[in-house]
């Protein structure tokens, strides 16, 4: 076991099919020595890769995973014949659903209970989760464990912003708005604070992480006001495979007409929706604007993803009483330039403006010196979060 000195931190973010992870030292500054995952766990051609940063040196090869439990074994037995992984002095999780927990802490026997007792709130992420944390318990006895919950971020969203318009019963029940991405968006806001950006501080922001998992945060002069995710982040404006809000008469009808038991509708809701569903072709935003002009679906799912995601930033603004900044992160955010000028185009009236050059090529800045709102192209970076985290927790 390493001793507090070696400050080696495995930062992990476990998904429903995929678990990501690296390697970071340093605790002033967590330095980036390893990063990799294991990808398409419980289907055809599961692949666990990884770089090496320092070299940029890059592997992969196949593996047996059939279900999350044998990704977490074949992940166990790959640390074990790794050098880095000899020398850990603590490991961080991304846990996606936190509920009452509003700050980052070790994982103790109590909260793996708690934990355990909600997974049927979150059945895509937290079986994953709990699974890989008792496997390194199991494994490095000892080794300290924390976990850095992704609706801490949103603990400051006002009561109005919380509150679903259901019966209280619920609302005791902790049914309410929790928002995620929380990791994700504590980048951002650093970044921002970095880059010496006053809004973040004493102005009104609106944070876009546009990835397969999609959600937007209104952030009023540093803090989290409201948040397009809810309850599960199933909710908000419509993902690769996800469909956001959506009308209960509709989501009754589809229960009924193809009798779906939860687990069924939980399956479809959050794998077979979204961009997948209405393309019928693919999830992924790459792949549709590839064939868009051929092809009136994925034409169609493209469209209605930044027609979603403009609405809900001017919702925001009006909830802000305005708009400062706009940020655009996560794989699409920070590399679909077609996609982040379909969603401000006709934005000016906010005083949204683009530079075309400068947002083709990815600029960090790509408004243009005439527009009033300054709009960012930030790549986030939530593993890098949960090492600084880990830091912090454990004052390493």
């Amino acid at each position: 076991m390493a001793t507090v000195e070696n400050k080696i931190i495995l930062a992990v973010n476990t998904g429903s099919s995929s678990i990501k992870f690296s390697i970071y030292n340093n605790a002033e500054t967590p330095e980036h020595i390893l990063t990799g995952k294991i990808e398409r766990i419980g289907l055809n051609g599961t692949v666990l890769s990884f770089t090496v940063i320092k070299n940029n040196q890059k592997n992969s090869r196949l593996v047996k995973a059939a279900n999350m439990q044998e990704a977490v074994d074949v992940l166990m037995d790959w640390f074990e014949k790794r050098a880095e992984f000899k020398n850990l002095a603590a490991v961080g999780h991304r846990i996606v659903f936190g509920m009452e927990y509003t700050e980052a802490q070790v994982i103790s026997n109590s909260m793996l209970e708690e934990l355990n007792q909600i997974i049927s709130y979150d059945p895509d992420h937290l079986p994953g989760e709990i699974e890989l944390i008792n496997a390194l318990q199991k494994k490095y006895s000892g080794l300290p464990q924390v976990a850095c919950f992704d609706t801490s971020f949103h603990k400051t969203l006002p009561r109005i912003a919380r509150q679903l318009p259901i019966p209280r019963r619920f609302d005791r029940q902790g049914i309410r708005r929790y928002g995620f991405h929380g990791l994700s968006y504590s980048f951002l806001i650093e970044e921002l604070l970095r880059l010496r950006e006053p809004a973040v501080t004493n102005g009104r922001v609106i944070l876009a992480h546009l990835g397969n998992g999609a959600s937007l945060a209104a952030i009023l002069a540093g803090s989290c006001i409201d948040t397009s995710m809810g309850f599960t982040p199933s909710a908000g404006f419509m993902m690769g495979t996800r469909p956001g809000d959506l009308d209960p008469g509709v989501a009754g009808l589809m229960i009924k007409e193809e009798s779906l038991n939860p687990e069924q509708f939980n399956e479809l809701i959050n794998h077979h929706c979204g961009l997948l569903g209405v393309s019928e072709t693919s999830s992924d935003m790459y792949d549709l604007l590839k064939i868009e002009n051929a092809d009136i679906r994925a034409a169609e799912a493209v469209n209605l993803f930044c027609y979603q995601v403009k609405k809900w930033i001017g919702s925001f603004s009006v909830v802000l009483e305005g708009l400062d900044v706009l940020v655009f992160s996560a794989g699409i955010g920070e590399n679909s330039p077609a996609v982040r000028s379909r969603i401000c185009e006709g934005l000016q009236f906010m005083g949204i403006d683009l530079d075309n050059s400068l947002n083709e090529k990815n600029k960090i800045i790509i408004s243009s010196k005439e527009s009033k709102v300054k709009v960012y192209v930030i790549p986030t970076d939530e593993e890098f979060m949960i090492a600084k985290t880990v830091c912090r927790v454990l004052s390493l």
